[in-house]
């Protein structure tokens, strides 16, 4: 009769101590962060001599993706090449790079780099504003 007692109360710490350590663990974050990429491989895109590229990763079934590519088209100059990676027509891009969410706009500089990332619909003049202060730097 003891070593029942005895068990029963070593399963009672062990969980009550299970209890407590599972009270301890931090909640999960509520909102997942869409991976992006650090390094495209600018042979993939159009223009790839251009100094700066905004590729917008896209869907056609996607109602916001519209918007962020007229908002990097209106970017496009002989030092900006914008491309339109739309998943059917390139879902070898978006498997390539691991793209998940749209729309999802990458700005790389000539080596591939991504320096500058918006995943969700770019606010008015949110790309806009990335792309002037990395051309101020660079």
């Amino acid at each position: 009769m003891e070593r029942v007692l005895l068990a029963v109360g070593i399963a009672l710490a062990v969980a009550l101590l299970a209890w407590a350590l599972e009270r301890r663990r931090p909640q999960a974050p509520t909102q997942r962060r869409w991976a992006v990429p650090d390094q495209l491989d600018r042979a993939d895109f159009e223009r790839p001599g251009a100094p700066w590229l905004v590729a917008v990763f896209s869907s056609e079934t996607c109602d916001s993706c519209a918007t962020a590519v007229d908002r990097a088209r209106g970017l496009a100059s002989a030092d900006v090449a914008v491309q339109e990676v739309e998943v059917t027509a390139r879902g070898d891009l978006h498997r390539r790079y691991n793209v998940e969410a749209v729309p999802t706009l990458l700005v790389a500089d000539r080596q591939g780099v991504v320096r500058a990332s918006i995943v969700g619909p770019p606010g008015t003049d949110e790309l806009e504003t990335a792309l002037a202060e990395l051309t101020e730097v660079s």
